[in-house]
């Protein structure tokens, strides 16, 4: 394989996936109102001449390369969170600005530059033949990621049938190779009271101060050590083996799990009463060993709730929300953690590529870059959640990470991505299939599974 071809080509498209990109980010596309997006997408896929070009009934927009029976995907989701407060923007998040070096906006690099990149490798492997005998590549930009991530892949996978052979996704990575992250769970809490007059409080039963009681344990359980003597053992335990036999040695690779409360609710009769009820909204975020199940049986089991008895409920959200074609794929908000063997063929697929392509260190566009990225392996994972949940940590099919751009510009304001980002994922894409070798996968692929819950999600 020629790679200097292969990066010569991707140099070559570094204007035209840069102009891309701002178009993308010029489309307000947040999660369920990705249309238009979406269809810009589908327009760039077919100027390049990908072989065929799908959108599917949830939305996602999909381009095919190639006639084998085997698929090796690149996902981007495409969806965007909001701006929040604008005054800390320094200019339109929608219409930002650009350098020789970077481009700003929303979307810049969680996640649009990564479908900017996917596409233009996708076109690099079609101009330099680089699809192995009996392989096809699927381009696809995801939707509702950032509503809830990998539920685009359950359909995917449940209703459209698409069982790649692995995915990378191109969700940023900071110049790094990644082969896992922890899961998470959206979990509430909800408190019962009794609302009377709020002149004689005494008549009633304040459902918040029984939350304040409860928000205090929930905290202890993220910030505690695991000593002997602590009553409520923080999520730091699952770091040891004696808490964590079999998993101890990937959770510490991940990280250990937090919890935090993100969200509280409450009714009331009026300001001049006491609050009959109130709930709290729990990001918990799981490593190596936690289980659903036990996620929820951790809070059940916290002094504070176990004193207020059947006044609690400790359960799971549920997602809904319709996509921008109407269509609704209902399911649970648990994404489970995943996490490969760094000797997994599909990641050392892409760890060729890069030793080939660009060395054995990330690369640092500018001194911003450099301070993201010097010293850090160049396998490694991320901090946040992708829609590897799904992919891999449902059903099992391979998936690994390479995007441009940093993960400490998701949802921030004044987010950019650096151009040079552009050309070495869309080269590394170029590069990956030939490269890839199968192998015996019974050993290596998945490290580490979570159980699913008994929910029957199709």
């Amino acid at each position: 394989m020629d790679f200097e071809a292969i990066k010569l080509a991707a140099e070559g498209y570094k204007d035209a996936m840069s102009r891309f990109l701002r178009d993308m980010i010029a489309i307000p596309s947040e999660s369920c109102e990705e249309e238009g997006v979406v269809r810009r997408i589908a327009q760039e896929l077919e100027a390049l001449g990908y072989d065929k070009v799908e959108i599917d009934g949830l939305g996602n927009v999909i381009g095919w390369i190639g006639e084998g029976d085997k698929i090796i995907a690149i996902d981007s989701h495409i969806d965007t969170v909001g701006v929040g407060n604008l005054d800390n923007w320094t200019h339109d998040p929608y219409e930002g600005y650009e350098t020789d070096s970077i481009i700003y906006g929303r979307g810049a690099s969680d996640q649009e530059g990564g479908m900017a990149a996917a596409a233009y490798g996708g076109r690099i492997m079609k101009d330099l033949g680089l699809i192995p005998e009996g392989y096809k590549i699927m381009v696809v930009g995801t939707v509702q990621e950032e509503d809830c991530d990998g539920m685009c892949w359950q359909y995917i996978y449940n209703v459209s049938k698409i069982v790649p052979e692995f995915v990378i996704s191109t969700e940023p990575t900071d110049g790094g190779i990644y082969r896992g992250h922890r899961g998470r769970m959206e979990i509430r809490v909800d408190v019962k009271g009794v609302s009377c007059h709020g002149s004689a409080p005494e008549r009633g039963d304040n459902a918040i101060y029984k939350m304040a009681d409860i928000l205090q344990d929930v905290r202890a359980l993220n910030e505690n050590d695991a000593a002997e003597g602590t009553e409520i053992k923080g999520l730091v335990k699952m770091l040891e083996p004696k808490y964590n036999p079999e998993h101890y040695e990937d959770a510490r690779f991940l990280g250990r799990g937090t919890c935090t409360t993100s969200q509280i609710f409450y009714t009331s009769p009026s300001r001049c009463a006491v609050a009959d009820s109130c709930s709290i909204s729990i990001d918990r975020r799981m490593t190596a060993g936690e289980t659903w199940d036990s996620c929820l049986q951790e809070i059940r089991d916290l002094p504070s709730v176990r004193k207020y008895g059947d006044d609690v409920t400790v359960s799971m959200y549920m997602y809904d929300r319709p996509a921008w074609t109407g269509t609704v794929y209902e399911t649970e908000c648990f994404f489970p953690t995943w996490i490969n063997h760094e000797s997994a063929p599909h990641v050392q697929a892409l760890i060729k590529a890069h030793h080939a392509l660009w060395g054995e260190k990330r690369l640092a566009p500018d001194a911003q870059a450099q301070a993201l990225r010097e010293g850090r392996p160049l396998t490694d994972k991320w901090t946040f959640s992708t829609n590897g949940v799904s992919i891999q940590g449902r059903y099992g099919i391979p998936c690994v990470g390479f995007g441009p751009g940093a993960e400490s510009q998701a949802h921030a304001p004044n987010e950019i991505i650096w151009k040079q980002d552009l050309v070495t994922c869309a080269a590394l894409y170029a590069a990956v299939p030939m490269l890839y070798q199968p192998g015996d996968k019974s050993q290596s692929v998945t490290q580490f599974r979570q159980s699913l819950t008994d929910n029957d999600i199709k």
